[in-house]
């Protein structure tokens, strides 16, 4: 029995045979091709074609969103910009396989260079470019495998196309070599609430078809264990479901402390599903949806249709929304400069709104103007609004008063920003509340860009500094008598949680899908615990020592 430590999602608990996906295929030989230009040109445009018919029939067969991912491959199998550059490289004299790699190659590092929505395209474009290679070569593409069973798929990573091709009825749970917390897998096992650990550096040693347990609440893969072992996860694995399905209740610590369990949301249409899993409101509603793919900003008139969708899914709960938050990875054509070399820290969130002040007015307006609206048909929710990337008492004053002239009640901000969690009591005597989004904080508190790969391992929310933040945040909220929310991904760890209520925060915002188990974990303790647990955490000295502390000292309580 050897046991691989990892970072868990969740509190789940699963076993089954594994099953590797493989590695990528190597580049192909740069050699000088033996055929003719023209069967060259012909290997590689057959092999396009297939591959973008295969995506398609699969999309077809998925549905939903998989399939909305899997035909946007497919047209870039077949963008005819990339068969341009295909045909000259092989004019030059190349192999329909190098050709195939080179220019795949450089239309990623294109878009991997551009940032946001679209330098998360260029995954998706590597995976293409994985399955033309494997066509030209006669061997499996690199992928999900299908083994005929259930497995436990291990991988280096998940690409966006890989996360839409799983099966959950087969998959019983991941485990990644790479990737953090707040990777794009983890993500994903959040929302679909598959069992996972990622970052569990030896998975690489597991082989094909050997037994394990992936436990998400330990961190831990345990590779061959006994038959005690697999029994014990197999009755975990069975209470967690018999809680799942048990009536939902409000969250709360186990001394009846309330705690709100909110959500996530970008899209109005995701108020029912978000209910049924016991949310009971919103934490974050992320606007950009209007915006993003737009050439102009939506009037007053069509934001509002919008807003009143998700305040009457949300009739009689609270809503927090984030006013627009663009820059960085979320560019707009019409709003923002693309030319910035540092846009993270350049102008965005509320400074861009500022510069483009009628965009702001306009959004405002729309949302009070929906409020209105539901509360005069009786449909209206508790409307709260707030500003992203807030760094200043003056952006502070300047939006809360803005927000108020138009007729919003309860205005807020964003804690994203290190000035501002140092200034959260200056800060939250003008603003009605504040929300830790702990993406961005962490962030900026590590100095750690949250796309690129090589600082992956800085994104960890369990940091001490950023913890430390956090505790001056729930601190000033305490004082003030104003509450602090969390919406940023680490309310959606279970344990993590607890250590955040302990810290002073007064409700958690997270993927619908997470609620089920936060609210047993925070039942599991009561006030006492978190502030202990939390304590613990601050006194370590790194992310990864934090949360074994953590779980050290949550131990004698946890029932989960």
């Amino acid at each position: 029995m050897t046991a691989l430590i990892g970072v868990g999602v969740g509190l789940g608990v699963a076993s089954g045979p594994v099953a590797r996906m493989a590695d990528p295929l190597p580049a192909p030989a740069d050699e000088t091709s033996t055929r003719t230009a023209e069967e060259e040109r012909q290997r590689a445009h057959e092999a396009l074609e297939a591959v973008a018919r295969e995506l398609e029939r699969r999309g077809e067969h998925a549905g939903g969103t998989a399939q909305e991912v899997l035909e946007a491959q497919a047209m870039m199998a077949e963008d005819p910009s990339l068969a341009e550059e295909i045909d000259g490289r092989i004019a030059a004299g190349k192999t329909a396989e190098r050709a195939v790699h080179d220019a795949f190659a450089a239309f990623q590092e294109t878009l991997t260079a551009m940032g946001g929505y679209l330098g998360e395209r260029a995954a998706d474009l590597g995976d293409v470019a994985q399955r033309v290679l494997a066509r030209l070569t006669g061997v499996a593409a690199p992928g999900v495998p299908d083994p005929g069973h259930p497995f436990v798929l291990v991988a280096r990573d998940l690409s966006p196309a890989d996360t839409a091709l799983l099966d959950l009825d087969q998959v019983l749970a991941v485990v990644t070599s790479e990737g953090g917390p707040t990777s794009h897998t983890a993500i994903l096992a959040r929302e679909k609430s598959i069992v996972a650990v990622v970052g569990a550096a030896q998975a690489g040693e597991l082989a094909d078809g050997q037994t394990v347990i992936v436990d998400a609440a330990a961190g831990a893969v345990t590779a061959d264990p006994t038959p005690e072992q697999l029994a014990e996860a197999a009755e975990r694995a069975q209470r967690r479901r018999a809680a799942a399905s048990a009536p939902l209740a409000p969250g709360a610590l186990k001394d009846g402390t309330t705690v709100p369990l909110l959500a996530n949301l970008g899209k109005p249409d995701g108020a029912a599903a978000a209910r049924a899993l016991g949310a009971e409101g919103v934490g974050l509603f992320r606007t950009e949806f209007l915006f993003l793919n737009s050439a102009q900003a939506p009037s007053v008139a069509e934001q509002q249709t919008a807003y009143e969708t998700l305040l009457s899914g949300f009739a009689g709960c609270k809503v927090v929304v984030r006013v627009l938050d663009a820059g960085a990875d979320k560019p707009l054509a019409f709003l923002t400069d693309d030319t910035e070399e540092n846009p993270a820290l350049g102008l965005r969130g509320i400074r861009v709104l500022r510069a483009r002040e009628q965009v702001l007015r306009d959004q405002l307006t729309a949302l009070a103007q929906a409020d209105a609206a539901t509360t005069a048909r009786g449909e209206g929710a508790d409307l709260w609004v707030m500003a992203p990337m807030v760094a200043t008492v003056e952006e502070t004053t300047y939006f809360t008063a803005l927000a108020r002239e138009l007729g919003i009640r309860t205005v807020g901000v964003m804690v994203e920003v290190p000035a501002c969690a140092l200034l959260a009591d200056r800060i939250l005597s003008v603003a009605d509340f504040a929300s830790i989004g702990t993406n961005d904080l962490t962030q900026y508190t590590l100095a750690a860009d949250r796309l690129l790969g090589s600082v992956a391992s800085f994104q960890d929310p369990w940091h001490p500094a950023v913890l430390r933040l956090v505790q001056e945040v729930g601190a000033a909220g305490r004082d003030s008598g104003k509450p602090v929310g969390i919406c940023g991904e680490a309310a959606a760890d279970p344990l993590l949680a607890v250590v955040l209520v302990g810290l002073g925060a007064t409700s958690l915002s997270m993927a619908p899908s997470a609620l089920a188990d936060v609210r047993a974990s925070l039942a599991a303790h009561d006030t006492d615990d978190a502030r202990r647990i939390a304590a613990a955490a601050l006194a370590a000295d790194d992310a990864v020592s934090a949360r074994a502390a953590a779980r050290a000292a949550a131990s004698p309580t946890a029932t989960v």
